[in-house]
């Protein structure tokens, strides 16, 4: 378990840099600068992070922007990207009405 206050007092505090305005998750609009501070924050995987921001719930569901996420996460806590745990995969879901289900009688 990670002492989440030892880790913050470890990196620092955040300290705005000239590229935190880059765009790096396009789906969701999150800058580089917000993953950052989420970080600094205390949000120390690519889980939180992505429940918090929601980079990589977009259309492309990470494809474009996970090495991206996953780069500056390592770099902010100063360790190799694959020592980042990556994130869940989970496959997409969408709402289906109840009469759909009716229909087919629950057989498969």
């Amino acid at each position: 378990m990670v002492d989440v206050q030892a880790r913050l007092k470890e990196i620092g505090p955040y300290v705005p840099a000239a590229d935190d305005d880059m765009l790096i998750c396009r789906c969701e609009e999150v800058t580089k600068g917000e993953i950052r501070q989420a970080v600094h924050a205390g949000m120390f995987t690519i889980e939180e992070i992505r429940r918090f921001l929601r980079c990589g719930m977009g259309l492309c569901q990470g494809q474009t922007c996970g090495k991206l996420v996953k780069g500056i996460v390592a770099r902010e806590l100063g360790v190799r990207p694959t020592d980042i745990e990556p994130a869940v995969s989970r496959a997409p879901m969408r709402p289906i009405e109840m009469r759909i289900l009716a229909e087919d009688g629950g057989e498969r």
